[in-house]
């Protein structure tokens, strides 16, 4: 009976493309038994050609031509298997298939690598560290791999460039924008002003846009923010958190940051503001207020704190961070460093002979501190900026009188009953003179003149505890 010459050769290829080496087997049987072992040799490489051109040709044929050879069959990972794996000498590998690879390190570490082929070229892409990232998140992104070479992308270049995207908006946030700014700021700043600035946008403004870029912020939100404090009555630092968000806008679009300044027209959407003056007394009640700071029975610290205050006509705060080696009492003077100033400029203050007496009994209080008037909970702080304001509130001067209007009633007082220069009050005050002109050559002190002043000042005092 015949053999079918199709049936034959159905049999062969499929012999050939299921047990190869079975078919190569056999036919050299053959061929050894008529030839010599040269002709073995010869014919089997010839053979093994073949296959390989029939395998490698049955790969490209894939749809995926960025991967030409057929994976072998691999045992997917389990997580006990993972955590079970010890280190050894050398470093070495376990894999989950699909290219993606578990190395342990001698040391102990362990990490993911994903090996994969973009143009015709062998990667390899390190996913992250175990067990932060865990078994079914690297094998999510395997999968995110596989994506992305299908369509074209290098996984490699994407991750990087993602990386750089994220790092540009966290460099461009406005937080970092804002506190490069606030860097550059420092030399003109006094320590208390630029504790003000940083306090406000860290409260008020970064909670809510800090982490965005600065470049898409829209003008709305900007005015919505600042709204939020304006709503809530406090229209005075409203207008000053929007004039320092509108500095950093200017400074961003120095450094090529932005386009424009979002800002501009913004103090319209907010509250009309009503002009408030400090709170201070007439020249009449002034025997009441020197009355109740000599009878006020709270802490020393915070009646001395007024006293001195008082006497010097000095700022709130230039009271609260004076320090002990400002003072030069020998030479009856106090020396306010420019850094410590409102103007930057170093500011001398005469000290009467009652504000010398105020000093010097500070000493048992505060004389081993750094601060003449240190903070009671925390000594190596000052007193707060309300203590010495509560104190008034509590003496009956709520709403009658500020801190601050004890300036304002020495102003008054030293223009209207001395004949003392309107110049030397001006520059005990340590007022910016107005005249840019004027105040580019009126470099006066006026040391001996406010000597006399401070006296005159001090002794009036004296005589309304009097009256």
């Amino acid at each position: 009976m015949g053999s079918n010459p199709t049936s034959s050769a159905n049999l062969i290829m499929t012999q050939i493309k299921f047990a190869p080496e079975i078919f190569i087997s056999g036919a050299f049987s053959v061929i050894f038994n008529v030839t010599n072992r040269m002709k073995y040799d010869l014919l089997h490489n010839f053979f093994r050609g073949i296959f390989r051109g029939i395998m490698l040709q049955g790969a490209h044929n894939t749809p995926n031509s960025e991967v030409p050879f057929m994976p072998a069959v691999t045992t997917p990972l389990t997580v006990k298997q993972i955590d079970s794996a010890k280190p050894k000498d050398k470093q070495y590998r376990l894999y989950d298939g699909g290219g993606l690879v578990f190395t342990i390190k001698p040391n102990g570490g362990k990490y993911w690598i994903m090996r994969y082929r973009y143009e015709k070229k062998s990667h390899e892409l390190h996913l992250g560290t175990y067990p932060e990232v865990p078994l079914s998140k690297a094998r999510e992104f395997r999968e995110e791999v596989r994506v992305q070479v299908a369509a074209g992308i290098d996984p490699k270049r994407y991750r990087e460039e993602a990386e750089n995207q994220l790092l540009r908006q966290k460099e461009g946030s406005f937080e970092s924008v804002a506190r490069s700014w606030c860097e550059i700021q420092k030399p003109r700043w006094t320590e208390r002003h630029g504790s003000d600035v940083i306090n406000s946008l860290e409260t008020n403004v970064f909670p809510y846009i800090g982490s965005r870029p600065i470049y898409e912020l829209k003008p709305r939100e900007l005015l919505d923010v600042v709204k939020v404090i304006d709503d809530r009555g406090a229209s005075e630092i409203a207008r000053r958190v929007l004039q320092r968000i509108s500095a950093i806008y200017d400074y961003a679009f120095a450094h090529g940051l932005v386009e424009l300044n979002p800002t501009a027209g913004l103090v319209k959407g907010l509250k009309p503001q009503k002009k408030q003056n400090f709170a201070a007394l007439s020249a009449e009640e002034v025997p009441e207020l020197v009355r109740a700071i000599e009878g006020y029975h709270g802490h020393p610290i915070t009646k001395l704190a007024l006293k001195l205050c008082l006497l010097t006509a000095s700022r709130t705060n230039e009271i609260r961070f004076a320090s002990w080696q400002e003072f030069d009492l020998d030479n009856t003077l106090w020396c306010i460093p420019a850094e410590r100033m409102k103007m930057r400029r170093d500011h001398r203050v005469p000290l009467s002979r009652q504000a010398v007496a105020v000093v010097e009994e500070l000493i048992q209080y505060s004389g081993k501190n750094k601060y003449l008037f240190p903070n009671q909970n925390k000594p190596h702080t000052p007193i707060t900026e309300n203590t010495m304001l509560y104190a008034l509130y509590r003496m009956g001067f709520h709403k009658r009188s500020t801190v601050h209007g004890f300036r304002t009633l020495f102003s008054t007082i030293a223009n209207e009953k001395s004949d003392f220069s309107a110049d030397a009050v001006e520059r005990q005050l340590a007022h910016q003179e107005q005249n840019r002109i004027r105040a580019a050559y009126h470099r006066a002190d006026y040391l001996d003149e406010r000597r006399e002043l401070m006296q005159w000042w001090a002794d009036y005092l004296d005589g309304q505890n009097n009256i």
